[in-house]
């Protein structure tokens, strides 16, 4: 491939990208390159989005001629993303260009570059009221649990999990960082301890049904009191016995969606859907967003707002009323 060379920078477990050959002639130029995305960017998902920036960024750049960092010029970055607009979303472009912009901010202050090229490049504009992701109803979030049979580890772990992503609004990712220690009583009510972006620490009380749920899993798993070994484990094959193994994101979305198979869901949910069914219910029945805002851990109520769908019920209600 051209604009690439040999060498690989690590931007995450399992997960490489060759040096582009737009830094590699400049050995300073690679050396912040490699900084960049090692020291500089904590978060595995931006690290592998920003180096597939930079990687497309310098393939371009290769076929255009364009060969050093320091001729790269705004009308260059621009004429880049007017390319992309032609085959990707709005939003998949601002990142591209975010990338694109963070990247030589960082050369620019390791003076390997004078100046950025992309600051002044306007990405294209884009504005969402609601969020995509999609959501349950009430009855059939509680649907979806009642058809999981509590007979099994198996069936009590994914009982466990899904509930816990419906009552506390919690991302994936922070419900899979989850160990057995997170789970704890205070107050002689059961709290949760959820592992989110940035390294923080959100903790929040149970729901009855969830507490219920918890406790299940653990007390079967033989799991309780198990401090920080991993609380929603992999199970080994066909065995019912718990591995040391946790889930992965994967692990989670194959389970979701064969459980809402089972459950005669037609709807096409992911690993995201439970966190806005249960702020869309929680509104629902009075809930405030700022509150919502805070159980969900949100840094702006806008957020929070995205995962709002109370007006896809008013919305079929008034398209009822076209009696034809």
């Amino acid at each position: 491939m051209t604009g690439m060379v040999g060498a690989l920078v690590n931007v995450g477990p399992g997960s490489s990208v060759a040096l582009p050959a737009l830094f590699a002639p400049n050995e300073h130029a690679a050396k912040r390159f490699i900084e960049f995305f090692t020291a500089n960017i904590r978060n595995p998902h931006t690290r592998k989005a920003y180096a597939r920036a930079a990687a497309n960024f310098s393939i371009w750049c290769d076929q255009n001629g364009i060969n050093e960092l320091r001729t790269i010029e705004p009308v260059h970055v621009a004429a880049y993303i007017e390319t992309l607009l032609t085959r990707l979303s709005a939003p998949s472009v601002k990142v591209q260009l975010a990338g694109i912009r963070m990247l030589f901010d960082w050369l620019v202050v390791g003076q390997v570059v004078a100046g950025n090229p992309a600051a002044s490049v306007r990405g294209p504009k884009y504005s969402v009221k609601k969020g995509k992701t999609p959501v349950l109803t009430a009855e059939e979030a509680r649907a979806l649990l009642d058809a999981i049979e509590p007979v099994s580890l198996i069936g009590l772990r994914d009982r466990a999990f899904i509930a816990l992503m419906v009552f506390t609004f919690a991302r994936v990712g922070a419900v899979l960082k989850m160990r057995v220690e997170d789970v704890y009583v205070q107050g002689r009510r059961t709290w949760v301890r959820l592992h989110e972006k940035g390294g923080k620490l959100h903790e929040m009380p149970c729901h009855h049904n969830l507490d219920e749920y918890l406790h299940a899993y653990l007390e079967r798993a033989q799991i309780a009191g198990g401090g920080k070994v991993a609380l929603f484990r992999t199970v080994q094959g066909r065995t019912g016995v718990l591995s040391v193994r946790s889930m992965t994101q994967s692990d989670a979305y194959r389970m979701i969606g064969r459980r809402a198979v089972e459950a005669g869901i037609p709807t096409k949910i992911g690993n995201h859907s439970f966190r806005a069914t249960g702020i869309t219910e929680y509104l629902r029945n009075g809930g405030k967003l700022e509150i919502a805002q805070q159980m969900a851990n949100h840094e702006s109520a806008r957020t929070t707002g995205l995962y709002d769908r109370r007006n896809d019920q008013v919305s079929l209600d008034e398209i009822e009323r076209i009696r034809i």
